[in-house]
């Protein structure tokens, strides 16, 4: 009998994708400090080359910026830098607070006990990690908010609230590392009332919250 050699699939895939995030980060970061001008044509053959990795970790650390709204496709499929907006990205974090809270508000009463006990063991043992990524505190993170947006019972919030995240997903433990334990103990607050049913301090804590995201994001950018 032949025994088949193992895949290198897996491998390689997590390489492909720790080369995405490695563009990616280094292509955010010079956007934000504006290195890449307003206007400027992205091209994937020629960042490839710059960042010395293949075409399809670019072409992927791409699509992600366009997802966030740092470029823009224009006619022909060329991909273009938009104009880095402050003001947009508070305003984005302004609705998201707005609908958030009402979101909170609606899915108070609605979360079984046992999804309550499972996040906040999540985020217990994620704030034990002695080195936690970036990618790991995204997950806890992605999983408490739609956690809450699923239980309020609108579709179509829910799918905003999740838009609205990804817009700021960049500015994650990588690019203001001190939100990380601060964060996620407003989190563990916020569940702790929704356990006890009390709206009231619920929809508090997560205004507070993403009002504490918003000043961490401002310092961040004041600092470039």
């Amino acid at each position: 009998m032949t025994t088949q050699p193992p895949s290198l699939a897996p491998l390689y895939d997590e390489r492909e994708r720790s080369l995405s995030q490695m563009a990616y980060d280094q292509l955010l970061d010079q956007l934000i400090r504006r290195d890449i001008p307003a206007g400027s044509v992205l091209q994937e053959r020629r960042l490839a080359d710059l960042l010395g990795i293949s075409r399809t970790p670019v072409r992927e650390a791409l699509n992600r910026l366009e997802s966030e709204g740092f470029v823009a496709r224009k006619p022909g499929r060329v991909l273009v830098v938009r104009e880095f907006s402050t003001r947009e990205l508070i305003e984005t974090l302004h609705v998201r607070q707005i609908l958030e809270v009402e979101s909170v508000g609606l899915a108070t009463g609605r979360i079984p006990a046992a999804e309550l006990d499972a996040i906040e063991e999540d985020i217990r043992r994620l704030l034990a990690e002695p080195a936690p990524t970036a990618e790991a505190d995204w997950d806890v993170d992605f999983r408490f908010h739609s956690l809450i947006a699923g239980h309020s019972g609108n579709a179509v919030l829910a799918r905003m609230v999740q838009d609205l995240r990804l817009k700021t997903h960049m500015f994650n433990l990588d690019r203001v590392p001190e939100r990380f334990e601060i964060g996620h103990r407003e989190h563990l607050a916020i569940v702790d009332a929704l356990r006890r049913g009390d709206r009231a301090e619920a929809q508090g804590g997560i205004r507070g919250h993403i009002e504490n995201v918003k000043l961490s994001i401002i310092r961040k950018l004041s600092a470039i």
